[in-house]
């Protein structure tokens, strides 16, 4: 068993009955498809550095002896969780898995909003979490931005009635 007939257990487990639908060889190939994806990741990795940042923070208070609240070390680790899943779907969505585009970008659009709400509750976070998650919801809103273009939203378009879209090679 290949490490690519793993992924594709794991991407139908991931995506369902869309799981087997593959975009054209041309919009994945397309200049600006992958422009988006190359954005994409970098914002992942910044959303990841962000994370490390507020874990190294966290437990340098930690250490000093200053309390962190369960709800920030919670919070470091579902974002990290998090960030990994969104590198898989932005990994398997740019070698053109229709599954991963679809939930990159329902998560990228619904993480700002969880994000926000929670960072609007007062006394959950310190200050400087709070700051984190503004950040957080900022760079998440952009990789929704490139997820929701015209161009992304044509390339992934759902196959029309009696296409099944591409199958893997």
């Amino acid at each position: 068993m290949t490490l690519e007939d793993l992924l594709l257990r794991l991407d139908r487990i991931a995506g369902g009955r869309q799981a087997g639908v593959l975009i054209s060889p041309e919009h994945r190939a397309h200049p600006r498809t992958r422009r988006a994806f190359t954005w994409i990741m970098w914002l992942l990795v910044a959303e990841l550095v962000l994370g490390a940042a507020a874990v190294v923070f966290a437990v340098a208070q930690a250490a000093a002896g200053e309390s962190v609240p369960f709800a920030v070390w919670m919070r470091t680790f579902i974002v990290f969780a998090m960030t990994v899943t969104l590198f898989y779907f932005a990994w398997r969505a740019a070698r053109g898995w229709r599954w991963a585009y679809l939930r990159l970008r329902l998560f990228s659009q619904i993480f700002p909003v969880i994000t926000l709400v929670m960072a609007a509750i007062p006394g959950l976070y310190p200050a400087w979490m709070v700051t984190e998650q503004i950040v957080f919801s900022l760079i998440m809103i952009g990789v929704a931005d490139f997820l929701t273009s015209d161009h992304m939203r044509m390339a992934f378009a759902a196959p029309k009635d009696g296409e099944a879209g591409d199958t893997p090679a």
